[in-house]
């Protein structure tokens, strides 16, 4: 599992990598196509309009003029001719004429959004402008941000004259061009990054998936070799127990036999504890821890707790400090569990101890909770192991001390019980200085 799972998480990201890439690829691409696509419905748009412009313009006529008084002879020199040129596109439409007429069209090709400024321009001397939007000089000069498409106006069916009138054309400045076209790909670009957002998601969910699998096999491994142990050595004193009570010696001798009878009752009362230790854990973890609460003076639980420890603690020299000044102690909960998480709080001081053990525990009252607080001067904790101390089956590193035993439950069962009563627990510790645990019960009501 080492060696695989960084090659699995090393293909997994090029596979993210190259998704992305071509994801970011098709999207450049979109954006050229689109943007030729939006450039030919504008100048289709524009050509309707002007095949509109050039029907409606009334082509040039010839005027003839007899120069001859009345009764003389006509003569070819008579007559003079004049040319009447069309009328312009300016002269016919008002500006608001010809935005409405190319807004029509654009909307009819689906440029609904599409923002432009526009001109009609004529080069019959100088290159002229004859109509002109509100904002199109400025549009026009911005030539880095706006894009422009001119389109000349023919006379519909052509004519002879063309050359004699002024040569038209409209002017169309697309505004701020990129973002529109990116505009009109909005929900394609949404699309595409929800969909690597939900990649990258997967892609983290998967990798935190086989840290956590990993971590629980090592848990797992830990566990059951901590099991073994645990349940190897009473079993083995049972069976030399066993074996000393069938020498006939020792079944000669009354007291002999009662020793070792009661080496035999105290290592199956241990091992009775361990399995009630794995048969809480998989009620926990079924979330089926039941409670008996009743109305409970806390200070009182602690001292039974304190008067249960007395003997070990005396054995290891440890003094205890009790400034149990909490004015309300009385706390609605289940006794067994409430003892067994105190006891739990006081044993794992005990266990993590050094020499001169000294035990303080402190209580003090809000107006909604009592606070419990058991303070020693242990090994303490790094900040890995204050992170992960209430985790299943997680033991921390005890450096030199090699006579520490569990499962590695007794925190998990801790914050279990705590949160069933709908309590809090804090830790703090100090590395080689000690640790405290800091729990608020609710007060009863």
């Amino acid at each position: 599992m080492k060696k695989v799972f960084p090659v699995i998480v090393v293909l997994i990201a090029l596979s993210i990598a190259g998704i992305i890439w071509f994801q970011i690829s098709w999207l450049q691409n979109l954006v050229q196509v689109q943007s030729q696509d939006i450039l030919s419905r504008v100048n289709m748009g524009v050509i309707s309009v002007t095949d509109e412009l050039s029907k409606q313009s009334s082509g040039a006529t010839m005027h003839f003029h007899n120069r001859t008084a009345p009764g003389n002879k006509l003569s070819p020199g008579s007559f003079d001719f004049a040319i009447a040129k069309p009328t312009t596109i300016s002269q016919r439409y008002t500006d608001y004429d010809i935005y409405t007429k190319l807004k029509k069209a654009f909307d009819d090709r689906q440029l609904h959004s599409l923002k432009f400024e526009f001109a009609v321009t004529s080069d019959s001397d100088d290159f002229l402008v004859e109509l002109q939007s509100r904002n199109f000089v400025s549009a026009q000069l911005d030539s880095a941000r706006n894009r422009t498409v001119v389109v000349p106006v023919t006379l519909a069916g052509g004519s002879d004259l063309e050359g004699l009138i002024p040569f038209e054309h409209i002017v169309i400045v697309i505004n701020d061009f990129k973002t529109q076209v990116w505009r009109s790909l909005t929900w394609m670009i949404v699309a595409s990054a929800v969909f690597t957002v939900i990649v990258l998601a997967a892609f983290y969910l998967t990798v935190k998936t086989m840290l956590n699998q990993r971590k629980l096999s090592m848990i797992k491994s830990d566990f059951i070799n901590n099991m073994t142990h645990e349940f190897k050595t009473p079993l083995a004193t049972i069976s030399l127990a066993v074996d000393a009570l069938r020498n006939e010696k020792v079944q000669s001798n009354v007291e002999k036999m009662q020793y070792f009878s009661g080496i035999i009752k105290e290592e199956n009362v241990r091992m009775n504890k361990h399995v009630e230790t794995i048969l809480q854990a998989a009620l926990m973890e079924k979330q089926e821890l039941k409670l008996n609460l009743d109305h409970l003076h806390a200070h009182t639980i602690i001292h039974d707790v304190m008067d249960n420890f007395s003997l070990v603690l005396q054995q290891k020299g440890a003094s205890v400090e009790l400034l149990l000044n909490a004015s309300h102690d009385l706390i609605e909960a289940d006794e067994v569990h409430f003892t067994n998480l105190i006891s739990n709080l006081v044993d794992n001081a005990i266990k993590y101890s050094k020499d001169s053990l000294h035990v303080k525990i402190i209580t003090h009252s809000t107006n909604k909770h009592l606070v419990i607080r058991i303070e020693d001067n242990g090994i303490g904790m790094n900040k890995e192991t204050v992170k992960r101390i209430f985790e299943k089956f997680y033991r921390a590193h005890t450096g030199n001390l090699h006579n520490v035993k569990g499962f590695g439950l007794g925190m998990s069962y801790v914050k279990t019980v705590i949160d069933a009563h709908k309590g809090r627990i804090k830790v703090e510790s100090t590395l080689g200085k000690g640790s405290a645990f800091t729990i608020e019960m609710p007060l009863s009501k």
